[in-house]
Parts: structure tokens; sequence; C-alpha cells
């Protein structure tokens, strides 16, 4: 039995400001309709069991509505308290097998990777399943078309005959020299960061090289809790796990790796740049999304999610327009969007966390407006859904409701509200608000206190089981 576990913890800073802590690209439409996430569950071939996907814990509700939306099933949603790399994560999907009395073959993906050529991504798969029977630690290498510098790469020892090849070595990403000599030689393939072999083979090979993390992981699952989909680990074991990626705790180290050539037009869609090179571009290679108007551009990219953005007489830019923050780069320099985010990071700015929209497991918010002493949300939420019952600290709430009909908890009182009614929360004042209607209940929150911040919520109940 193959078993494909989707690895989704990343948080694609590079393609900020689309993408965020809390939003992060894999569960971003960015190419087409359906999210990364999405096609990496969509393309996956028949005869394969159900996915056991590993994610965030704060990621949770998006893996599993973006689950729900392409009517997929699980073997289960691994939660991660906190992000160690590759090898604890597969660590963690082995151990859930092993430990029931199973011993599937683990194909191991990347929840945020581009693949167009699907038939070959199968037939790859299918080399590779034999190889895995067999014992062997399968890595999946790109076959290069150009002297790309955003790459890991695997020296093989290449022949013609073959259809896997034995692993001289793992390399950095390289200067763009090197990566030219790489490419001339033909002896190198790029590293995907897509595996495939036993459960049982893995971890023999993880406690030959990286005991530790294997021992923090097993710690970490002895306290299982299951909670619909959600599978959660011991908070506390899984902090005192090393962190390091699949690669270097056992890849480089194991006599049983062979690589299988994977030439599938395959991206992993790290940067702006890489995005502009697979997306379709009109006469002067631009691509543009959203309500945007060139006029002299040549080789740029522009987006835009919500208003007119006009572009004149540049070249070679990446121009990205949210609704909270405006990117504008050389499109050789989008590698450095990671310094802005590392300031933002310690400036505490919340613009490298979340959008103005922010989803959470009821439906959304949309930060309309802020000043001193106020903030304008508008609320909506799922038909069915509740949030938390709740009261706050430093600030009161006035709801109006725009559209549908609210069920309102405010102290001891019970009662509803329909579209044009209003309410007052006062400060302390334990509430809720819920939609027992079949539509989405939309409402106008205005907050207004001396501290406005979402950590001021104190929850007594919550079926999301949020603290």
């Amino acid at each position: 039995m193959i078993v494909p576990v989707i690895l989704s913890g990343g948080s694609g800073t590079r393609l900020w400001p689309l993408s965020r802590k809390f939003y992060p690209k894999q569960f971003i439409s960015l190419v087409n309709e359906t999210t990364l996430f999405q096609d990496t569950i969509l393309r996956l071939p028949e005869g394969v069991s159900e996915p056991l996907i590993i994610c965030n814990e704060v990621h949770r509700f998006l893996a599993a509505e973006q689950l729900r939306e392409i009517n997929k099933k699980t073997k289960g949603i691994i939660l991660e308290p906190e992000g160690k790399n590759t090898a604890p994560a597969i660590a963690l999907a082995a151990l859930k097998f092993i430990n029931t009395g199973e011993d599937p073959i683990l194909l191991v993906l990347s929840a945020d990777h581009l693949i167009k050529n699907v038939k070959a991504f199968h037939q790859s798969i299918t080399v590779a399943s034999v190889l895995a029977e067999n014992d062997k630690l399968i890595t999946f290498g790109i076959v290069p078309d150009k002297a790309e510098t955003g790459y890991g790469y695997i020296e093989a020892n290449i022949n013609n005959t073959d259809d896997y090849y034995s692993i001289k070595s793992f390399t950095e990403k390289p200067s763009q020299k090197n990566a030219k000599k790489y490419l001339d030689s033909g002896n190198y393939l790029w590293n995907s960061g897509m595996f495939m072999f036993k459960a049982s083979v893995y971890l023999n090979e993880l406690e030959k090289f990286e005991p530790e993390i294997l021992s923090a992981c097993k710690k970490s699952c002895t306290t299982e809790n299951i909670d619909s989909d959600f599978i959660r680990i011991d908070n506390d074991a899984f902090h005192q796990c090393p962190n390091e990626s699949i690669d270097y705790a056992v890849m480089e180290h194991t006599k049983n790796g062979v690589v299988v050539p994977l030439d599938a037009n395959w991206s992993d869609v790290g940067s702006w740049s890489s995005l502009w090179d697979v997306k379709t571009k009109d006469n002067n290679d631009n691509v543009s999304e959203g309500d945007v108007v060139l006029e002299d551009v040549k080789n740029t990219y522009t987006y835009s999610s919500n208003r007119l953005v006009s572009v004149i007489g540049v070249s070679n830019l990446v121009i990205v327009d949210t609704q909270d923050a405006l990117l504008v780069t050389d499109k050789q320099q989008t590698h450095n969007i990671k310094k802005i985010v590392e300031r933002l990071q310690n400036d505490k700015r919340s613009e490298v966390e979340n959008h103005r929209k922010v989803f959470r497991p009821w439906g959304y918010y949309d930060s309309v407006d802020s000043g001193e002493g106020f903030q304008v949300k508008r609320i909506v939420v799922n038909s069915g859904a509740k949030l938390s019952l709740q009261k706050h600290k430093y600030r009161a709430e006035h709801w109006v409701v725009v559209k549908g009909v609210a069920l309102v908890t405010c102290g001891d009182k019970v009662f509803e509200l329909v579209e044009n009614q209003s309410t007052y929360i006062p400060q302390g004042s334990l509430h809720r608000l819920e939609n027992h209607q079949d539509i989405p209940l939309e409402i106008i929150e205005i907050q207004t206190g001396s501290y406005l911040g979402e950590d001021d919520i104190i929850r007594l109940e919550d079926d999301y089981q949020r603290n």
C-alpha cells in the first residue's frame, strides 16, 4: 500500500505580501483556481490510499476546509505544534502506521509544488514504488533545464540505461558559475524534496543517524489525542525534537538511497520570479493579474488584489498590491524579500502574519478601518457556525446585522437580531455570536476601548478547542 504524506507546514515568506504566516502559499490559488495544497492531492495517482496530512496547528482549519471543498478524505491531519523541518514531520507520519502494526510505502510530497506533466509524475512514482518494495530510500530529482541557483542539487551516477541512479552527493544552492557547471556536466538533478520509502526503512535509518529525532517523535506520539480528523501530539516532547531536514538527517548518510529522475515541468513556486516563469505572458513578457493597466512595460509581474494598478515605462519588476501592503522589487532581487519579512517581524508588524481578511474556523473577518481607541470589522459567520463564548478585558463592541439572522448571547440574555438591527456588548460581558440559518451571517462590529488586540479574548467555551 502506498500512502501519500502531504507536508504542508511551510510559511512561503518569499511570496510576501500574498503569502503570510497564517495564510501561506500552499493554501492560495496561485496558478489554478484550486490551491497548491488542493492540486497536490488532486494529482495523486489512482490506486494509492487516502493521504495523511502534516500541517501546523495554526493552519488546521485551512487544510480541513480546503479538503472539504474538493471532497477528499484523509487518513488524518497530524498537527505540529511548531515547525521542526522535514525529518521529524516524516517520522511522525511513519510512527502513526508502525504503532498500529502497519508498514506502508510512504510517498512524501510537499504541498506547495507545481507539476504540469502529471503523467510523467505518475510514471516516476511507479518506478520508485518497485525500489521502495526492495527497501530503498528514493528521492525524486528534477531534470534541470537551466542553471538555476535557487535549488539544491543532487549529484548522481547517471547513465542512459537505468531509470534510477545511485547518489554521489547533495549540494546546497550553488553560485551561478557552479550551477552552469552542474548543468553542463549532465550529472546533476535538482533536489525536489519529494521522497518514497517504507515507513520501517525510514525509521531504521533515522535511528542510525539521528536517534534524538526518533526518540523525541516517539515520545510525542505517546499521548496522541484524536479530535475528529485532527491528530494532536505532545507539545512538550515535540519541542525537544532537533530541527533537521530529511536530507541532512538521513539521505546524505544512508547507503540505500537512490534518485529517480523526474522530467515533469516541475516548480516549487518559491518566489515571485519563479511564479513569473510558469505563468502565461503577453507579447512583452508581462504577467498581469487583477485590475492592471500596463503602458510600455516589459518583463514584469504585476498583481492587484482589489484596486486598479497602473504601470508605465518600466521593465524587469515585480509589483504586488494587496489590501494592506505593496511590494515593488527588481525581478532579480526577489530573494531579498525575506529581509523585508525579517524587518516586519522584528517590528512586530501584523502584515507579516495576516492579511486584512483573516480566516477563522467559523468564517472570517475583514478589518475595515481603525484609529485611536476604535476598530471596525466586517464579520462573516458561516451557516451553522458560532464563535466562542468569550469576554474582553479592555474593549466593548457594537454589532449591526447587515445580512442574515444573528443569535446573540450577552450576559444572561439570548436573543435574535435581524437585518438593520444592532446591539451593544459591554466591556467584560460574556457573549457569543451564532448563525443558525442556511445563509452566511454578516455583521459590522465596532470595537472601542483602550486595547483592541486579538489576544484580548478570554474563551470559556469553544467548539474548535482554541485556548
